[in-house]
């Protein structure tokens, strides 16, 4: 890693995690065959030639393919962030992720450190020997917009797109602009390395990164199960059997649970276990009736809803 005496005070940090953008096959028209998280973040920096010469620093923090994220490599992520933010000669940090749970990353950074700096998080849906890789260009976006003026929050680039970390969705298997950020709308665009904004940037209060220090193996577990037709309670009941901590409910619709689940939920419930409904929906809220309060998770999508859960359960302790 560069030392910050080499740099000025707009040093980019970029932190690399693996996922496809770090992919390689061994056929180069090979988009889907390939393997995650073969490339270093040093790799990936010297196939971007627009940031040669910038005042960048590349560290390796983790090197998995994204579908296996984890709490100890989450616990990790967030204190590295945390101390480049806190030198004063770095203006922002780009994280190079996977696609699968970037979407998961994104919010429980947010939400634990709602920096007053800029988090980008930046992947790729073609590996880094693809014939049209999409890596580089989306790498070279996220480094534009960590410059950006004002930044702040954390946000996803891919694709040209600026998504907010408590919008970005994941919501195609295959195509280069894979994300969406829904209702809520793009937070900008980066046209030749320039961000064009549409909303605000990502706020709020820090949660602190204190609360990830307990050990990973022993964040509290939550599960999210899935109502549909034909439901039973059965996988509840295991969970629960199995020392399950809380459950969020992808429910269907304006948040309908079939009523086998339903029972099984209530038998948690009556066991002190937390359940947190929301909805199986791509888009859209749960709509409380009238006279009735939203749920906590009723603007959230399933993963959010059990980091928040999570998150929740850890502060209690």
């Amino acid at each position: 890693m560069t030392s910050i005496s080499e740099h000025p005070a707009d040093t980019i940090v970029i932190l690399g995690t693996g996922g496809t953008i770090a992919g390689a096959s061994a056929v180069a028209g090979d988009n889907v065959g390939y393997t995650a998280a073969q490339r270093s973040v040093a790799d990936l920096l010297a196939a971007v030639p627009g940031l040669a010469g910038a005042p960048v620093e590349a560290q390796q923090l983790a090197q998995l393919d994204s579908k296996d994220m984890d709490a100890a490599t989450w616990q990790a992520l967030a204190r590295a962030v945390a101390a480049q933010l806190a030198r004063p000669g770095v203006q922002g940090v780009v994280i190079t992720h996977g696609t699968d749970t970037l979407e998961e990353t994104a919010w429980l950074l947010q939400q634990v450190l709602a920096p007053t700096k800029p988090v980008v998080l930046v992947a790729a849906m073609r590996p880094a020997t693809a014939l049209a890789a999409d890596g580089p260009q989306n790498l070279l976006d996220a480094v534009a917009v960590a410059r950006t003026p004002g930044a702040r929050g954390v946000v996803a680039v891919l694709a040209g797109r600026v998504h907010a970390a408590g919008a970005v969705r994941k919501v195609h298997t295959y195509r280069t602009d894979a994300f969406d950020s829904g209702e809520a709308g793009l937070l900008g665009v980066v046209e030749e390395g320039v961000l064009r904004r549409f909303r605000d940037w990502p706020a709020g209060d820090p949660l602190g990164v204190d609360l990830l220090e307990a050990d990973p193996a022993a964040w509290p577990w939550v599960e999210i199960v899935t109502s549909h037709a034909a439901a039973r309670g059965d996988g509840v009941r295991a969970l629960l059997a199995a020392g399950v901590r809380g459950l969020v409910v992808a429910a269907t619709g304006n948040g309908s649970v079939h009523r086998a689940l339903a029972e099984a939920l209530d038998s948690a419930r009556a066991a002190g276990v937390p359940v947190w409904i929301t909805t199986r929906c791509a888009g859209g809220a749960l709509v409380a009736p009238p006279g009735g309060t939203p749920g906590p998770a009723a603007a959230m999508s399933p993963w959010q809803a059990r980091l928040a859960l999570q998150l929740q359960l850890l502060a209690a302790r």
